[in-house]
């Protein structure tokens, strides 16, 4: 399946629209030199062409198993993760102190984007491990830290996120698993887990669990949840992984797509566990790694999109059928102005979801250099944006793939569907897109809209900028952010019912004037003329003006939908 990591984009994105020498010129990542970053894009696009995308087939066709209790996985995958390992791609936004590289979380996520449109199955498992190296940096003891952030930050040990229950989905506060003190520090951990992606394999070394779980006196509800480590294999006194734990994999959930990711249903049964943070504090523990796997599942969104785009344009560029309709078309496919508007949609779709993205991980990585209260609330902002819209993404682009290919692509040999399937999963997990939009017009806009209304200042700024060089797209990014901000206003003056009935179409409407903001941008960068011009002005006049339907539903409250009793809604 043909795939090229877009190097050259993601330096114009880094150089020419986010400014990432701001970042580069903080005390904290002053070795995110450009020859630096260039070299590290650069190494990363090599492994993720030669090695891993060569995999994305067989993740498909030749899924994980469950085999006498162990996880097969897939033809090529522990080889993949070797290298993956071996390249130090696991740690490199760790802390120094304990194996990691230091680098800027930016760059984590240029190498989650690739590895996600090479091969998403395979790629899932670093992302988890890099979120729990987060989460131990954050809340861990010295001495857990000592043992374990070594070898996940080398890839000797993976991790694994423990959330979900089968009475308990996005309600995480019914969970019922258990943990007893045993007397010795440690912490007999009881209960059945869901949907836990990469809890086992036979890559070798050791699988850390991350589970949440209630003490004994613990309250009703997330005030009660303690986080707990559960390794597959106790350490012995040298960190060496020893006896079995008392867990293991009960079944492999059959899935839609990501078949070479295997999603198991864990079982604890009296294992051994070690506190995580403080006593009823594992709602906090866990929240940083969440937030982390947040970003991080919208930029695996993006990647996917990326790779069923390529997939596509190959295909149109090849596939020849009927007569042009240009005087010196190619005779294939892409010369019909349906297949041109599917592609360029896709592409123009693809690099603001990404530009989103990027700019959240950069306010991430200015907010741990310089501990500004605004980098914090603009990472905070952006979070749920850039999950919801990468995601969203993926399942625009990847079923525009399938419209390519016409016929073929529902044919599963050609590959495009496995797009389709591997991506539906992204708009579900780490919080649905709706609870993600719930966040956005609730925590996230308890300061009153003002990071959101800072936002609105930057795009007319753009704007401003723009209208020499382009003033028709200048004044369509100018409006369209007015109306945001009237939309902000008007959100933050509701109370929470009115703000959760809009929530979702006004986190698309955030998505698409803020894509268009970057579009803008792009193409100043490009002053003002050739191909970004041209992917801009697709952007602004085709999909910018939904943003005014978005605000009008977001405006149309909450009794529309409370009209229709649940027995009107029957066939």
């Amino acid at each position: 399946m043909p795939y090229a990591a877009p190097a050259r984009e993601f330096r114009f994105l880094l150089d020419e629209v986010l400014g990432f020498d701001a970042v580069a010129a903080t005390e904290r990542f002053g070795e995110a030199t450009p020859e630096t970053v260039n070299a590290i894009i650069a190494e990363a696009a090599k492994l993720n062409d030669d090695v891993i995308a060569p995999l994305q087939r067989a993740g498909d066709t030749r899924g994980a198993r469950l085999e006498n209790g162990v996880v097969r996985t897939s033809p090529g995958f522990a080889e993949g993760y070797r290298a993956i390992a071996e390249g130090g791609w696991i740690g490199m936004a760790g802390d120094p102190e304990h194996g990691g590289m230091g680098l800027p979380f930016t760059l984590n996520a240029v190498f989650n984007d690739m590895i996600s449109g090479a091969a998403l199955a395979l790629g899932l498992n670093p992302l988890l491990t890099q979120g729990q190296i987060e989460a131990l940096e954050t809340h861990a003891s010295d001495e857990m830290k000592a043992l374990y952030l070594p070898r996940l930050n080398s890839g000797e040990w993976t991790g694994t996120m423990n959330l979900t229950e089968p009475q308990a989905g996005s309600d995480v506060g019914a969970l019922s698993t258990k943990a007893v003190p045993n007397g010795d520090g440690t912490y007999a951990i009881t209960g059945q887990k869901i949907y836990i992606s990469w809890g086992d394999h036979d890559f070798g070394g050791n699988i850390c669990h991350l589970v949440l779980a209630r003490l004994p006196d613990a309250a009703p509800g997330t005030r009660g949840i303690s986080l707990f480590m559960v390794p597959k294999l106790i350490p012995d006194a040298a960190g060496e992984p020893g006896e079995r734990n008392a867990l293991r994999v009960v079944s492999l959930e059959h899935k839609t797509g990501l078949h070479g990711s295997p999603t198991c249903v864990m079982a604890y049964e009296g294992a051994t566990g070690w506190l995580v943070g403080q006593e009823h504090g594992g709602m906090a523990a866990m929240f940083t790694m969440m937030n982390n796997a947040r970003l991080q599942v919208g930029v695996q969104g993006i990647g996917v999109a990326e790779g069923a785009y390529q997939h596509a344009l190959a295909y149109a560029l090849e596939r020849k059928q009927g007569r042009s309709p240009l005087p010196d078309g190619t005779g294939s496919i892409i010369d019909f102005a349906d297949v041109r508007r599917m592609l360029i949609e896709a592409k123009a779709e693809i690099f603001a979801a990404r530009a989103i993205a990027l700019a959240c991980a950069m306010a991430i990585d200015m907010e741990k250099a310089t501990g500004a209260a605004e980098w914090t609330a603009r990472a905070a902002l952006l979070t749920p944006i850039a999950k919801s819209y990468g995601t969203d993404t993926a399942q625009k682009v990847t079923y525009l793939g399938v419209q390519v290919h016409g016929g073929m692509g529902y044919i599963e040999e050609t590959g495009a569907a496995q797009y389709a399937r591997d991506a539906r999963v992204l708009t579900i997990y780490e919080g649905t897109n709706g609870i993600q939009a719930i966040d956005l017009v609730g925590r996230k806009m308890m300061d009153g809209g003002e990071a959101a209304m800072r936002l609105c200042d930057e795009i007319e700024a753009e704007a401003e900028a723009a209208r020499g060089a382009m003033p028709d797209l200048a004044e369509a990014v100018w409006g369209a952010a007015e109306s945001l901000r009237e939309c902000v206003e008007w959100l933050a003056a509701q109370d929470m019912q009115e703000r959760f009935a809009g929530a979702v179409p006004f986190q698309s409407a955030f998505a698409r004037v803020l894509g268009a903001f970057y579009h803008l941008r792009a193409a100043r960068a490009a002053g003002g003329a050739g191909p970004r011009r041209a992917l801009a002005a697709f952007y602004i006049e085709r999909l910018l003006p939904e943003h005014a339907a978005l605000i009008a539903q977001t405006r149309a409250g909450a009794a529309g939908l409370y009209a229709l009793e649940p027995e009107d809604l029957a066939s």
